[in-house]
This record gives structure tokens, sequence and C-alpha cells, in this order.
């Protein structure tokens, strides 16, 4: 291998440049000291052919139409797993908001309840009630008006402030 090596020597070869400066000699000009040596493969020319497809037509591939639905399919199924995956969690969310939404509803109507208690309890004041009564001429029952009803008596019905008539007996028709 080491003979290949010396086979391939500067010396065997021949380079543009010592063409060049061989041209310059002949013709009794000095070499140019400032010219670069050649670039590899500087004398070797691409050429490049322009190519217009614009004139073919492609042809229907059968299968391709399989594998497109196929993958529509596919993506689909994969569509249908995600949301099947991230609707309870959605839903969980949800139900918090509403929770919460119902908390806050709860706290308010507590608040109204006890700003209605509060305007309740004023209204039935003893000396709001007085002032009422003085107001409308009214008196305080007198002790035959009150009725005190004993708790083994009771029929369970209401309480009454009028004394009980007596019971009406039946009349009896003659035929």
């Amino acid at each position: 291998m080491a003979t290949l090596a010396t086979y391939f020597r500067d010396t065997n070869v021949r380079r543009r440049g010592d063409a060049v400066a061989a041209a310059w000699e002949k013709s009794g000009e000095q070499a140019d000291p400032f010219m670069l040596r050649p670039l590899p493969n500087d004398g070797i020319y691409f050429y490049s052919k322009r190519i217009d497809n614009a004139r073919l037509e492609r042809q229907a591939d059968p299968e391709a139409r399989g594998e497109c639905w196929s993958a529509v399919g596919a993506a689909g199924v994969l569509l249908l797993l995600g949301a099947s995956i991230i609707a309870p969690h959605v839903g969980s969310v949800l139900a918090g908001y509403k929770i919460e939404a119902l908390k806050q509803e709860q706290q308010s109507l507590l608040d109204q309840k006890r700003a209605l208690e509060v305007k309740e309890a004023g209204l039935l004041s003893p000396g709001r009630l007085n002032d009422l009564a003085r107001v409308r001429s009214l008196a305080s029952p007198g002790a035959q008006q009150v009725i005190h009803l004993d708790a083994p008596s009771l029929d369970g019905n209401f309480a009454r402030n009028q004394v009980p008539a007596a019971p009406a007996q039946p009349q009896v028709s003659a035929r």
C-alpha cells in the first residue's frame, strides 16, 4: 500500500496551475505571484436541465382511499377516547362550581332569613303591639272573655275564644 502513495505524487500529476505557469513562461512574461491555485473540480461543468411536470397527471392509488378512511377512523376513536377520559374531570369541575354557587345562595338566604326574623321580632314586640292597640282603640280582653284550655280536655281541633254553644238536637220528623 505504501507504494501506491508514492506512485501518485504531485510531480506525476499535471495541474492547471502548472500549465498556466508554463504557458506564461513560454510567452516571456513572468507568472503572477498573486494568482490563486485552481479549485478542485474547477474544470467540471454540470448541466442542469429544466424539468416541467405540469402536463403530468398523477395516477389514482386505489389503496390510498382506504388508508385515508382508516386514518380518519383512528382519529375518531382517539377523539372519543380522549373525550371519555376528560369528561369526568370536566363534570367534577362543573359540579364544584355549582356547589359553590349553591353555598353562596344558601348564605344569602340565611342572611335574608335573619333579617326577616329581626323584622318580625320588631313587629311582634309588646311595646309596638300596645301602641297599635291604643291607636286603633282596642282594649285588653276581660276575664270572662278568656278561656283557659286544660291539656286533658283538648279535643285536638283548635282553640276557641268564644264559649261553645250547646249542641243542637236532631229534629225528628213525623211521617
